[in-house]
């Protein structure tokens, strides 16, 4: 105890001399002493340094946006509470800084808040990847894997994320495995950049078998018996209550759900058109009542999905029912006021449950339709 007291006081001594860099090298290089000791070295938020912000740089695929007012409450959050977790980050040779993995709004609200900035001094909190993640494709999953644990991501964004990934030859198979989807979620999110990507790869297509192949395919429908159900059912799919639809079935997607663009409107015309229809509580009623009753596929692939948000599905559904508007653009919905936000999720609640009655499922409430431990976190 006498070794350690007298250790102390000379790191104690070795703290209150020198500039402002030199103390942080100092303590930089005191953490990493005991980090290559520690029995949780291989865990990376054993050892977090402090970093210059110009020397953290952004990387080029995050998906996430985050809107001025959440900027704004999350400059707050760090104002209030300090920073309560630090950036992972890894280092980019290239550029000889080190680049965010997680952590972009933090990276941001550190350099352009001047009062976030003044407080900690122009440095920021970081902890690097584990070194075998280092390449890009372990990189852009990571991101991915973490935006996702908080169950913040964009749909459009994601969409292209994914579509990275196969041109750079990962299956089906892989993405969802490292980026914690179901294979079913892979092809949706390629189906929104287009349908050509959904058979991109031997996992999903007979492309490229030459004619004089007598390989033979099976159509494939929604006629399997419960073995084959059982047999090809993947992870988040293990519900027995859940019913499945080939994609050609869903009435959403013959209605332009999954388009990339709308065949008339621009894309501020498109965002316009989300606000408007979710905005007006009496005409958001109606479509639900019309949709729960003719897009019966549609309804009996998605509410039967407990693993997904059902009230986010039902209003992009009925914005796409009633203008052909995709679902890329309900990023739109943070521009509506917070009452009418609240209105339509309450009418959204009510109309999942009335079509959950109708089919012999018990209602639910809120936090479960929306599936709430995969919705956004501030961080």
């Amino acid at each position: 105890m006498k070794e350690l007291n007298d250790l102390l006081l000379s790191v104690n001594e070795l703290l209150s001399k020198g500039s402002l860099h030199e103390k942080v090298s100092n303590i930089n290089s005191l953490r990493e002493q005991i980090h290559n000791l520690s029995p949780f070295k291989e865990e990376p938020v054993d050892f977090v340094r402090w970093v210059f912000s110009d020397d953290v740089v952004a990387n080029d695929y995050n998906p996430n946006k985050v809107a001025p007012p959440e900027m704004e409450l999350l400059e707050v959050s760090i104002m209030n509470d300090g920073y309560t977790q630090p950036i992972v980050t890894w280092n980019n040779p290239d550029k000889e800084k080190v680049e965010v993995i997680d952590g972009f709004h933090r990276n941001r609200v550190g350099k352009e808040s001047k009062i976030v900035r003044s407080r900690i001094k122009g440095y920021l909190p970081i902890v690097e990847i584990r070194k075998e993640q280092s390449d890009k494709n372990d990189r852009i999953a990571s991101t991915i894997r973490h935006n996702r644990a908080r169950g913040k991501h964009q749909v459009d964004a994601m969409s292209e994320i994914v579509i990275k990934l196969k041109n750079r030859n990962w299956s089906n198979k892989r993405i969802s495995k490292q980026l914690g989807m179901d294979e079913e979620e892979v092809l949706r999110l390629c189906q929104i950049s287009g349908l050509e990507n959904l058979f991109s790869d031997n996992d999903f297509s007979k492309a490229w078998i030459s004619e004089e192949s007598n390989e033979q395919y099976e159509i494939l429908t929604d006629d399997l018996n419960q073995e084959e159900v059982e047999m090809y059912r993947t992870a988040n799919t293990s519900d027995p209550e859940r019913i499945f639809h080939t994609y050609e079935k869903w009435e959403c997607h013959k209605a332009g759900f999954y388009k990339s663009v709308h065949d008339k409107l621009s894309h501020t015309e498109c965002e316009n058109e989300f606000i408007r229809i979710l905005s007006d509580t009496e005409l958001f009623e109606d479509l639900l009542k019309k949709i729960i009753v003719e897009w019966k596929y549609s309804c009996e692939h998605y509410l039967t999905n407990k693993a997904m948000n059902r009230i986010a599905w039902l209003g992009q559904a009925a914005v796409c029912y009633y203008s052909g508007v995709p679902a890329r653009y309900s990023s739109a919905w943070f521009d509506i006021p917070e009452e009418l936000r609240i209105k339509a999720n309450e009418v959204a609640l009510k109309y999942l449950n009335i079509w959950l009655e109708k089919n012999g499922y018990k209602q639910e409430i809120f936090e479960e339709a929306v599936s709430v431990n995969r919705q956004i976190e501030l961080y």
